[in-house]
């Protein structure tokens, strides 16, 4: 995100968080914790718990390393206005049922938010198969088209539905995969 031009005004790992609305330094921080192998004492903000951090008052909340971190004791506090869920299973059901009641987050469910990793193994995938390799901007073109591709289905699920954008998000995925075991059977 702070390559794309975003302000990270907080960080943090397993061992507390860093914020400073002015902006972190992250390639700074990414230095730091690649000596130190903890973001703890890292100068670039004040220190905050993991928990603080995930309450700041941001445009976009990504937790991206645990899962079940947005629980219904702490969904009621989130001020955030997108919850990108980098993370598998970042949010816990009880926390999910209340997030639906606060149209004002905007939620990437997991299964759509995480999925460039997987779409880019499988490029890698396809690579290695045909020893044909493409360049970084190759990749990252057909990427996108793959993840807009993507949106665009989950979006008008959701508007055909009148669900979530994560059931909507399940519901597609379930669907392929029904579809793929009845056109190919069990075990192909």
């Amino acid at each position: 995100m702070a390559e794309s031009g975003a302000r990270i005004i907080a960080i943090s790992d397993y061992t507390g968080g860093i914020y400073n609305p002015g902006g972190i330094d992250v390639k700074k921080a990414r230095a730091y914790v690649a000596y130190n192998k903890v973001l703890h004492d890292f100068d670039g903000g004040e220190p905050i718990t993991n928990e603080q951090l995930l309450e700041l008052d941001c445009t976009v909340l990504a937790p991206c390393a645990l899962e079940r971190v947005i629980t219904e004791e702490n969904a009621p506090r989130l001020r955030c206005r997108i919850l990108a869920e980098g993370a598998n299973g970042p949010t816990t059901n009880a926390a999910d049922k209340i997030l639906e009641q606060r149209p004002e987050i905007e939620i990437i469910p997991d299964v759509l938010c995480n999925a460039g990793g997987v779409i880019v193994s499988y490029f890698e995938w396809i690579q290695n198969r045909q020893s044909y390799y493409w360049t970084r901007a190759e990749v990252r073109e057909k990427l996108q088209r793959q993840l807009d591709q993507a949106h665009e289905a989950v979006e008008a699920q959701r508007r055909k539905l009148k669900f979530s954008r994560r059931l909507a998000a399940l519901t597609l995925g379930i669907g392929r995969v029904a579809d793929a075991k009845l056109a190919r059977g069990l075990f192909p």
